[in-house]
């Protein structure tokens, strides 16, 4: 009996080209490409996803075995995808860390910092505290299985070898950091306000009573104010913060 192994090369190829996009996304993908996430276990998340793609688009890439060229060009072209939905999803995970940096500046929290590790760099407490809370909420909440569906759906919006455009990437980061901006200031806008108000007020009662030492009473009680309403607020905040995380990978899956 005679074995026919001459696909394996192929295959072989096909795999290592389906790795370069699936590895690239999870070094950039929130929760998984954290720096504090092992890189066995990275690498193995990487594997496995390949391991589901590789039977259902594996027919999608022409490889050409006589030459070198068109391989370097197809893994460009992977590496280049993997590259542009994972910093899609890294800036969408900003929006917590925006809002908290200008919750705690408003609650005189700014100093108060701490390594976040979604960001692996310091960053206001607050901001930390969402950041993390966000990614547990999108795994709470099976987010993370559209952001599996947005990777099987990659390989219609982005067909193997084929570059994205420079233009749409560059258009989609835009969109999306101005998303993301803007639902952060929107979160933060009842500290704002508050911020606002409680500013004002604390500059009347300095000139109607000069003698009373006002930053001794402001800082205490612009925290202690400050925690209530995020008490009050952090559910209806969260939920925001899903929706918007929902609506980009959502549309990277094509929905």
């Amino acid at each position: 009996m005679t074995i026919n192994v001459s696909f394996l090369p192929v295959a072989a190829t096909v795999f290592l080209l389906m790795f370069a996009r699936m590895g690239t996304l999870v070094m950039l993908m929130p929760g998984f490409g954290e720096r504090n996430v092992p890189v066995r276990v990275r690498l193995t998340i990487a594997l496995l996803l390949t391991l589901v793609m590789f039977p259902l688009h594996r027919n999608a890439y022409q490889v050409d075995m006589s030459s070198f060229a068109p391989l370097l060009v197809l893994l460009f072209g992977e590496f280049a995808v993997g590259f542009v939905m994972g910093l899609a999803a890294r800036i969408a995970l900003t929006v917590a860390q925006t809002a908290g940096t200008v919750i705690a500046a408003q609650l005189g929290l700014g100093f108060v910092t701490t390594v976040d590790p979604t960001q692996d760099q310091q960053g206001a407490l607050l901001g930390s505290f969402l950041s993390l809370l966000g990614v547990t909420l999108v795994f709470a909440t099976d987010l993370h299985h559209v952001a599996i569906a947005a990777l099987a759906n990659s390989y219609n919006a982005f067909a193997p070898g084929l570059i994205p455009s420079t233009s749409d990437a560059l258009q989609l980061s835009v969109k999306i950091v101005s998303d993301a901006f803007r639902i952060g200031v929107q979160l933060s806008a009842p500290y704002l306000l508050f911020g606002m108000v409680f500013n004002v007020g604390l500059g009347l009662l300095a000139r109607l009573m000069p003698q009373m030492q006002v930053y001794f009473l402001a800082m205490p009680l612009s925290i202690f104010a400050g925690f209530v309403i995020l008490l009050a607020l952090l559910g209806a905040m969260m939920g925001v913060y899903l929706d918007f995380i929902g609506g980009v990978l959502g549309m990277l899956a094509g929905r």
